[in-house]
């Protein structure tokens, strides 16, 4: 297995995990024994494997997976809800069956895409310019920490009357600013 392993995720190839009838999951890749919450880690990644049963070479990759969500259902991380579940359920059986696997894959790929267009969206709004008036505040915070350690240490810093005016004007640009980023935030509410 000495293939170079690709940053894409559509084209690595996965990672052979053998579980063992003692139950613990040993990764070829690192040869090291792992945990599930080493593959949940590496789900959240982007990081593809399959689950090999290591006495009949059977793929449970299936199965390990839906323990991994059993884990987090119990573990107070609850996402799927109870109406959800049951539907999911009464699936079994029916002559849709079948179609439910996709229209949940096609869902779950769907929610991902309008997941990352709002990040970008965020991001966007966020970034840059947008940071600015938070950046002058930070200055402004420290140079009035600097001012009281000065007092405190004996070193009074000299007190200006112009640069009280400059501080005013900066003071009431900031204003402006922050009433611009709260209408982007309401507007991204909205959205």
């Amino acid at each position: 297995m000495d293939q170079v392993r690709s940053a894409d995720p559509a084209k690595q190839i996965p990672v052979v995990i053998k579980k063992y009838a003692n139950r613990r999951l040993y990764n070829t890749d690192t040869s090291s024994y792992i945990t599930l919450e080493h593959l949940a880690v590496m789900t959240r990644q982007g990081r593809d494997f399959q689950v090999f049963d290591a006495k009949t070479g059977e793929d449970i990759t299936h199965n390990v997976l839906t323990q991994i969500v059993m884990d987090g259902e119990n573990g107070g991380q609850t996402m799927l809800p109870v109406p959800f579940l049951r539907q999911l359920i009464a699936m079994y059986g029916d002559s849709m069956q079948s179609m439910v696997p996709h229209y949940l894959e096609a869902s779950m790929a769907a929610f991902a895409k309008n997941q990352a267009q709002f990040r970008d969206s965020v991001a966007g709004a966020f970034g840059g310019a947008a940071f600015k008036p938070f950046e002058t505040l930070a200055k402004q915070n420290m140079a009035m920490f600097q001012a009281a350690a000065d007092m405190l240490t004996g070193r009074a810093a000299l007190v200006k009357s112009e640069p009280a005016k400059a501080e005013t004007g900066e003071l009431d640009a900031l204003k402006a600013q922050m009433v611009t980023l709260q209408a982007q935030l309401e507007k991204l509410s909205k959205v």
